[in-house]
């Protein structure tokens, strides 16, 4: 392998665009198709901010702000970047999956790179950072916070968060990606096996992002603990608040291992360390069990504020309050708890003993109780409720059937017998999709639905709202349903190609229905830009659209940075909805309002994101120049900002009134809108209240 102080071991051969003009076949035409959109969407993109004159904008309002709204925009709009690339490339793989009896059009080499970058994409980089996102803008709003507890940091978690996704991104269009799966077991991205840039392009992907997620999870466990307004006791939170502490916790406790691997591994690639090298005094299972101690809590980090978002639907589409609360708490913390006892069940069929296996077997059974918990305490709160079937009800009625036979499946499979016959099988492929994609995407598009109003000032278009809903719902179970059939006769999953016909027309099913999902994805895409070209008709000034009761919906849309004129004490779990019936939700006193003190904007995030980019690419591709340059820029403008003076933006009160006043003296004079009008123009975000909602 040649190798040059300026470029390290980077040559044109790795250069994927140019790959389709020196082997055409249809595997690398594909490929390199892609790499050439990737190229022109980022020409597209730069573009586009010049003609349309954004670049001031774009670094003065956003790159350099430390307001969590704002921050939690640019983590959903970066999850959903990261998305169409996980869309399409799962609608590759069916593709080919389609064509494969003896053959198919993707080589198998190609084939494994798509599924682990397509399993890579959706966990790291599109579930976990959009619900980070929603958690950002959620978080601080419904504790009665003006912010998160500390800002900057929360700018570093999304530099760091970027980096991965960009490097994921380059990896389309220099060198390639791994080919060891999302979970990349060694010794298949071992350097023996696979001595290029893919498994590198993994472990920095991976590991620098995590620690942006750990971060996030300190930031957010800080800030629920310490910044809550005065009388929000724990038990008066919202239970998206309480999914969010959860979360912060597993993060600060699962990431680390994950960090700790991902370093390893790339020692052994880097060093000849041979951690999990079995010949040379390593063990492979080593890397397993610390992998999947971060990667079971990972599930419950990816659907513990997907829970949360589905409490918080529940009782504001039945228009009830949440029955149960308190079993939903502490059904939260077991699960909680609980996710860092079943990690073995990953690997049943690797040699632990029975009564290992068992163990492990019957953790995984028993933290089936308190989710099953959950699933009835959102039935029993829709029961008889005044439910009116928006959006948001028809991704959790699909949630509700899919998640309950995805943990009927996740039981079976505890049983360490009956994993043997099925765990390298498509039954899994099956399960794992059937508990996260209505367990988590549908929560992030449900909540996406609920809450776009708050912070972009007017409503999803619902004609095309519903549309995607059902599309991800009917597509979802068209493309996934088919593969438990399939893993029980025998298909093996990550498998290329397969020689039994009689796997045909379940692989043609299930592509027609990733046809469904690609359909439901650009659906999506179409709700957004007929909301936005219909924005004057959805609009809704008084931030209120849902008959909302917790203290998000005690702001105007847009959010002010500020997001309280004053900060408000609660006396209740539903403290804007009683204060709505009471008629003294809009009142204030002008002589409470003080000049608010924000935090100043900062560039370290954005240096973290170039930087930290640059740093990875160097170290994959052995240019240790630019690597070290990198790390030293990013360690000193770490120094330096710590001693730099704090300059706090001061908002005076006169203008925090003035906003507040506005708003306040508009809602008192709109008419209310009923429940049954919501979707009219007529709803300007000033919801009737129910009477007796809050009993």
């Amino acid at each position: 392998m040649n190798e040059t102080f300026l470029l390290g071991r980077l040559s044109l051969a790795d250069i994927e665009p140019l790959k389709l003009f020196q082997n055409p076949d249809i595997s690398t035409a594909i490929g390199s198709l892609a790499s050439w959109v990737v190229i022109v969407g980022a020409i597209a993109v730069v573009a586009l901010l010049t003609v349309k004159g954004w670049w001031k904008p774009l670094f003065t309002e956003w790159l350099n702000t430390t307001d969590h709204k704002k921050i939690g925009i640019m983590y959903l709009t970066f999850a959903g970047v990261m998305f169409i690339r996980g869309v399409l490339e799962g609608v590759v793989m069916r593709a080919h999956l389609m064509t494969s009896y003896e053959g198919g059009f993707l080589t198998s080499e190609h084939f494994a790179e798509l599924f682990s970058t397509h399993g890579t994409i959706m966990i790291f980089f599109v579930l976990m950072p959009a619900l980070i996102g929603l958690m950002n803008l959620l978080v601080p709003l419904q504790i009665g916070a003006r912010d998160v507890a500390f800002p900057k940091l929360n700018q570093i978690s999304l530099g760091f968060t970027a980096v991965g996704g960009v490097l994921i991104m380059l990896s389309l269009v220099v060198g390639g990606f791994e080919t060891g799966g999302w979970t990349a077991y060694p010794p298949y991205t071992g350097a023996a096996f696979q001595p290029g840039p893919g498994p590198d392009y993994w472990v920095w992907a991976i590991g620098l992002s995590g620690v942006g997620s750990l971060l996030t999870g300190l930031n957010f466990a800080v800030t629920i603990y310490k910044m809550r307004c005065p009388g929000m006791t724990f038990m008066r939170m919202p239970l998206f608040v309480w999914t969010a502490l959860c979360t912060s916790i597993l993060l600060i406790f699962a990431l680390p291992p994950l960090t700790a691997v991902t370093l390893m591994q790339a020692l052994d690639r880097y060093l000849d360390f041979h951690f999990f090298t079995n010949d040379l005094g390593g063990n492979m299972m080593n890397y397993a069990n610390m992998f999947w101690m971060f990667g079971h809590p990972e599930v419950y980090i990816l659907i513990l504020p997907a829970f949360g978002i589905y409490s918080e639907i529940s009782q504001t589409y039945s228009g009830k309050m949440l029955y149960g609360y308190t079993s939903l708490v502490l059904a939260t913390m077991a699960i909680a708890v609980l996710s860092f006892t079943v990690w073995l069940h990953h690997f049943f069929t690797m040699g632990q003993s029975a009564a290992i296996n068992a163990a492990f077997g019957v953790a995984t059974m028993l933290i089936a109780i308190p989710t099953g918990v959950k699933v009835y305490v959102w039935i029993a709160t829709l029961w008889r409720g005044r439910v009116r079937l928006r959006t948001p009800i028809v991704y959790l009625a699909g949630f509700i059937v899919f998640f309950v036979i995805g943990g009927y499946t996740g039981v079976i499979l505890a049983n360490p017998t009956i994993n043997f016959a099925v765990h390298n099988s498509q039954f899994v492929v099956a399960h794992f999709h059937n508990v996260l994609l209505p367990g988590t995407l549908f929560a992030i598009l449900a909540g996406i639905y609920t809450w776009f109003p708050k912070f972009f000032g007017f409503r999803l278009d619902e004609t095309w709202s519903l549309r995607t809903a059902y599309l991800f719902v009917i597509g979802f179970a068209v493309t996934f349903l088919p593969l438990y059939v399939l893993g029980l006769m025998g298909y093996p999953r990550r498998s290329p190609a397969f020689d039994d016909p009689t796997f045909i027309p379940y692989v043609i099913v299930s592509f027609l229905g990733a046809v469904m999902l690609l359909g439901a994805l650009t659906s999506l895409i179409v709700s957004f830009v007929v909301s936005v070209r219909k924005r004057d008709e959805l609009a809704v000034p008084g931030g209120d659209p849902w008959d909302g009761w917790t203290l998000e919906w005690a702001t105007p849309a847009p959010v002010p940075e500020w997001n309280f004129a004053v900060i408000p004490e609660v006396h209740s779990r539903h403290a804007f909805g009683i204060e709505k019936m009471s008629g003294n939700a809009f009142s204030f006193e002008e002589s409470e309002i003080e000049a608010i003190e924000m935090p100043a904007g900062s560039y370290i995030g954005l240096a973290i994101a170039v930087f930290g980019t640059l740093l990875g690419f160097a170290l994959v591709f052995w240019i240790w120049w630019l690597a070290a340059l990198s790390l030293l820029v990013m360690v000193g403008y770490g120094i330096a900002l710590g001693f730099l003076p704090n300059r706090p933006i001061i908002v005076p009160a006169e203008e925090v009134a003035r906003v507040h006043k506005s708003w306040a003296d508009a809602a008192l004079g709109e008419r209310r809108t009923r429940r049954e009008d919501e979707t009219l123009p007529t709803n300007r975000g000033y919801a009737a209240p129910i009477a007796g909602a809050h009993a």
